[in-house]
């Protein structure tokens, strides 16, 4: 077990420490919290009615944050203790890039308007966005950990990962995670994850995507300067990497509009429901449909999911 357990308790008076960050008119904070509640599961966040409650550690610091929207606007808290001013900067950028509170949805929703698979959608999700991972190596390492496996059981084996070799923060009786540290895992032999059912092949993947990490080879920052298909054929040079998880990752963690997971299932299934066939249709079939979406696939995407 490498858990490191924090208990904190402080005084009530640094428990209403606040920031506000501005809301574009097109979010929804209902959809993002939709999404968040996918899996009992999830342990790398916390959802309270309409609150979140979220630990991240920025420059070995920890700041547990609780998010709630007052009007267009959201409210993070700190339950424990005022971050730094460098740390809450840091954080407000988080949390811009988690739940893609920068990008301009008007030209997405103008095309989807006449769109017959589109059209219905993002009128009953409107303010729906892309809840993403602004951590690349967790991108990857959750859809390595999804790959060829319903949703229902990647979720059981991301807890296990999670609960096994992440720091743990323990605070009035709930515990809060921090994804694992890739200089751990880089560390670890194929055996330790296969004692939490990773098969044989997802555990060389993630060691070896960790030991990626940590040589340089690959970086947030590295990639985060790449055109959407330099940054696709970078990711796609480490081993377990292909091109959904490729897209995924782009999708989730640098938010490419364009970034396509054309053999995900659950966008599969989504466009069999809406085509009324009596099969999945084929990826070509997809991609003409796609044709329609050019610029803008993974906000198809987000919608066409949400469908299901």
């Amino acid at each position: 077990m490498v858990v490191i357990m924090l208990s904190v308790k402080l005084p009530l008076a640094l428990q209403y420490q606040f920031m506000e960050i501005p809301l574009p008119q097109e979010f929804d904070f209902n959809q993002s919290l939709h999404f968040l509640k996918r899996s009992p599961k999830e342990l790398l966040h916390q959802v309270e009615g309409d609150e979140v409650y979220k630990l991240i550690s920025w420059n070995g610091e920890q700041i547990l944050f609780k998010l709630r929207a007052k009007g267009q606007r959201l409210l993070v808290e700190f339950p424990i203790s005022e971050p730094s001013a460098e740390s809450k900067s840091q954080l407000k950028l988080y949390i811009v890039e988690w739940l893609d509170l920068d990008k301009d949805l008007k030209p997405f929703y103008r095309m989807a308007e006449g769109d017959p698979f589109l059209s219905n959608l993002v009128k009953k999700y409107y303010g729906y966005r892309i809840v993403g991972q602004p951590d690349l190596y967790e991108s990857l390492i959750w859809a390595v950990i999804g790959q060829q496996i319903n949703l229902k059981f990647a979720y059981s084996l991301k807890q296990r990962f999670v609960e096994k070799f992440g720091k743990k923060l323990f605070f009035e009786g709930s515990e809060y995670y921090l994804f694992p540290d890739y200089h751990l895992v880089s560390n670890l032999c194929p055996d330790d994850l296969l004692n939490i059912q990773f098969s044989k092949q997802k555990a060389r993947y993630a060691i070896g995507i960790s030991q990626a990490f940590v040589a340089g080879n690959i970086s947030k920052e590295m990639v985060s300067k790449l055109t959407l298909s330099e940054a696709k054929e970078k990711l796609m040079k480490i081993k377990g990497v292909g091109n959904w998880t490729a897209n995924y990752a782009l999708m989730k963690t640098f938010r490419y509009p364009d970034a396509f997971p054309l053999e995900d299932a659950g966008l599969h299934n989504a466009l069999k429901q809406l085509m009324k066939l009596d099969r999945k249709p084929t990826l070509d079939e997809i991609r003409m449909v796609f044709e329609n979406y050019k610029g803008w696939e993974a906000y198809a995407t987000l919608y066409l999911w949400r469908s299901l």
